[in-house]
């Protein structure tokens, strides 16, 4: 009998990767091969208050965005790049919201708060683009909101600052100008629950796996962009991401 062979319906697409920032790179990439990417609702108070949420502590909200939404906003070695943002369909209202984004190199499930903070590889400066018109129509309605937070180009993210390099950043200025105009501004240490915090809840969900991107929240004053603007986000000791809507 002839060996047993396998066989695709159509060809795979290429994976979806992160680059990490480096330093004396010598020309070598370093990538970042992402898995699920997960995201954190009403992660700090101010904007918890603006959705019309109680910012009182309780358990966080997840959902999640598709991975080949991923944009980054970097060159293949890690060196900030301005990217393109594609203004997504069906939709009068395109929001911002700037995040500091964990990647995981470990993970589980019921991950124990003692380890969750060796699960984490390196982290990032992200926007959670959203659809706040579809969000909103979908809250009312009761029904879910995936079309709001899932499109193209719905998830812009600096390249990757290694753990090795940038620590554990627990505070530090967290900002997003649109065309040289502050729009959001908070310190990490605003957060409600902290990355380790949300990787031991989380675990109790699913099964956190390397590759994992977790977006951890957006501080308050999220708004509407237009085609042409320019939007510049900052972390200290993490990075940048600079993105213009077209």
């Amino acid at each position: 009998m002839p060996p047993f062979k396998t066989a695709y319906v159509f060809k795979p697409g290429a994976r979806t990767v992160l680059p990490v920032r480096q330093e004396n790179a010598d020309n070598k990439e370093l990538l970042f091969p992402v898995n699920t990417i997960y995201c954190v609702g009403q992660n700090y108070a101010a904007h918890a208050r603006e959705m019309g949420a109680d910012p009182k502590r309780c358990s966080p909200v997840f959902f999640h965005k598709p991975t080949d939404s991923l944009l980054p906003a970097c060159d293949g070695r890690g060196a900030p790049r301005r990217v393109n943002l594609s203004y997504p369909p069906q939709t009068n209202e395109l929001h911002h919201e700037i995040e500091l984004v964990a990647a995981l190199k470990d993970g589980g499930r019921n991950i124990p708060r003692a380890e969750a903070k060796g699960c984490i590889f390196g982290y990032g400066v992200g926007l959670d683009m959203t659809r706040r018109d579809l969000q909103a129509g979908a809250r009312k309605e009761g029904m879910p909101w995936d079309m709001a937070k899932g499109f193209d180009d719905a998830a812009p993210c600096s390249a990757l600052n290694p753990v090795s390099r940038c620590g554990h950043p627990d505070r530090g200025a967290i900002r997003l100008v649109v065309n040289g105009e502050p729009r959001q501004k908070a310190d990490l240490s605003d957060l409600i629950w902290s990355p380790s915090e949300v990787i031991v809840f989380l675990s109790r969900l699913v099964t956190l796996c390397p590759g994992d991107l977790i977006f951890t929240g957006t501080p308050g004053g999220v708004g509407p962009v237009r085609r042409g603007d320019e939007l510049e986000g900052h972390i200290d000791g993490v990075g940048e991401i600079t993105a213009v809507i077209v």
